[in-house]
């Protein structure tokens, strides 16, 4: 009678992984399945979103005990991202890749042509507004896209960088610096 009552009192036994600093990280391949995304739809996604990984201070804690190199996210972060909007328009868009290919490979033209012109767009401007709530923050985080304007401003044409490119690059940096001209005494 004894054990029974000491034993009722103890609770479940906690398993390892299940509480603690395991549960607030998600690994990159565990997040890629549960939004149901390709790599390269969910590092465009977390790019413009502002999702970044993190470290976890005990990595072995987190990684089940093995010290592989793995990328972890934030469980919040990617419940966050679940819920996007966008995260619909990249599975339209995809499906509409999709038959588009389809299409084109069984010769159907007027099908493809069709398809082209209901293409899905995605607008960003949510995305902008989110981000940048007033001008302030927007002109705080132009260093970025400054310096990769300088940088591909000041390349070569090459194969795969289109001469086009590069033009607009150097029409931005100019103009960029023509407007800091007024601002500066």
């Amino acid at each position: 009678r004894g054990f029974v009552h000491v034993f009722c009192r103890m609770g479940r036994e906690k398993k390892k992984g299940e509480s603690g600093a395991a549960t607030n990280y998600i690994s990159r391949n565990q997040a890629l399945k549960k939004l149901q995304l390709s790599l390269a739809d969910f590092r465009r996604l977390c790019i413009l979103k502002g999702i970044y990984p993190h470290e976890p201070k005990n990595k072995k804690k987190v990684n089940r005990g093995s010290t592989a190199h793995k990328t972890f996210y934030y469980v919040k972060d990617i419940q966050y991202l679940a819920h996007e909007p966008l995260l619909l328009k990249f599975r339209d868009f995809k499906g509409f890749v999709k038959k588009f290919k389809k299409a084109l490979g069984r010769d159907e033209l007027d099908t493809a042509r069709r398809l082209r012109e209901n293409k899905p767009v995605y607008s960003l401007d949510q995305i902008v507004k989110e981000r940048f709530p007033t001008f302030v923050d927007a002109v705080r985080d132009a260093d970025d896209a400054l310096s990769l304007l300088c940088l591909f401003s000041t390349l070569p044409v090459h194969g795969r960088i289109q001469a086009f490119v590069i033009q607009q690059c150097q029409k931005l940096t100019g103009l960029y610096y023509w407007a800091l001209s007024f601002v500066t005494p």
